[in-house]
């Protein structure tokens, strides 16, 4: 049995369908992430899940137990904010003491002079910062126990709420950005620290994210959110290397990947000017499709006569690697390709060259943008290896 399960939460706004019927399990130990452009619905699902919210219908069972009716602090989750939401008055030690004084403490155990006076108070004191100690050395902020939010870095706070999160031992994490506010360098160390402080945690873990370079580096799912619905859950290879919808196609990828709309002609065989690149087994003749490929599976080479021909309009040097963007002389379209810099060195802006794609690694999308299964696909660059 799934640690968590979502089945069917929807959630609508005046009468605007934030959410869409949305499902999805965990198991122990497993980290998710949730990507898709903002208004998607990500935080919102995270936010019924944790009990912040509620939804207008489905179910949510974490430890085989249904908490959809239950209160937040019931459910027995810990959420990491995009703001962090640290106490300003309060030191680190005691922001990240907060959850289990709440937990353990009854509300005359904390009052400030009474408190003390209470029975057992102070053992329960001593235990809840003997935990606080261990956590800090844990995550390696020992040294900021003392400081106040306003005397630390945002890496730091980030660490100190991430603390606050994990000493309650939850039975499930949810993190909502929680390193948007950091900055680039900062946040690639980030990235490891969340990912190895969760597979200490071992518990599952909802990952809400903009940043598809996170999403793919940290989870070992990646759940892509579109409109309200959960379009496609899999492991990071998988989703990009096989998405199941044009729109997780274009979501996933820097520089977006080339999507080229056609159609099939009478032979059902889909074609780009003389250079034919796909043949659609079982389309109908005359049917829209929609043909997708990473830069990264583009080659520019010099014009020749016969082959798809277009003209280089913009060059991007980014160190490793050069973008270039060249327009397709046939249809008009950009087509962009990732290229070694050796190997954009002999191209121009205003250059005309061919165009080759990798044919192995093309996609083929039908006209509602749903991906043809590998089957329905054959892949030749001329009419004599299909019909040969």
């Amino acid at each position: 049995m799934s640690v968590l399960s979502l089945e069917g939460i929807t959630k609508s706004y005046g009468g605007n369908a934030i959410l869409k019927g949305v499902s999805l399990q965990a198991e122990a130990g497993e980290f998710i992430a949730l990507v898709g452009p903002s208004g998607c619905g990500k935080s919102t699902l995270l936010r019924i899940v944790a009990g912040l919210d509620h939804g207008d219908g489905g179910e949510i069972v974490i430890g085989g137990r249904s908490v959809a009716r239950m209160a937040a602090a019931d459910r027995n989750v810990a959420m990491v904010f995009q703001s962090y939401a640290l106490y300003p008055h309060l030191t680190a030690g005691e922001n990240i003491a907060v959850p289990l004084a709440m937990r353990r403490l009854t509300a005359a155990q904390r009052l400030p002079v009474i408190g003390n006076l209470m029975p057992g108070q102070k053992q329960i004191r001593s235990d809840i910062q003997r935990q606080v100690k261990e956590m800090a050395l844990a995550l390696k902020i020992d040294h900021l126990l003392d400081r106040k939010p306003g005397q630390m870095s945002g890496g730091q706070r980030q660490r100190v709420a991430l603390a606050r999160a994990m000493v309650r031992r939850p039975a499930v994490f949810l993190m909502d950005e929680p390193l948007s506010n950091l900055d680039a360098n900062l946040r690639v160390h980030a990235r490891g620290e969340i990912v190895d402080l969760h597979r200490r945690a071992g518990v599952p873990t909802l990952y809400v994210t903009h940043d598809q370079s996170e999403a793919l580096s940290m989870a070992d799912r990646v759940a892509v959110m579109i409109g309200g619905n959960l379009l496609q859950l899999a492991t990071p290879k998988e989703i990009y290397d096989n998405p199941s919808h044009i729109e997780v196609a274009r979501f996933l990828g820097q520089p977006k990947i080339n999507v080229l709309e056609t159609r099939t002609d009478t032979a059902s065989i889909v074609r780009f000017g003389d250079l034919v690149l796909l043949a659609s087994r079982g389309q109908a003749p005359d049917a829209s499709v929609k043909l997708a490929i990473r830069p990264e599976f583009v080659r520019f080479h010099a014009a020749s006569a016969g082959r798809l021909s277009a003209r280089v309009e913009r060059m991007e040097f980014l160190g490793s690697e050069v973008i270039v963007h060249a327009r397709l002389d046939a249809i008009g379209e950009l087509v962009t390709a990732k290229s070694a810099p050796a190997d954009a060195a002999v191209l121009a802006i205003g250059q005309p060259v061919d165009v080759e794609f990798m044919p192995e690694r093309a996609m083929l999308f039908d006209g509602e943008g749903t991906r043809l299964p590998a089957e329905r696909v054959a892949i030749a660059a001329t009419l004599e290896k299909i019909h040969g």
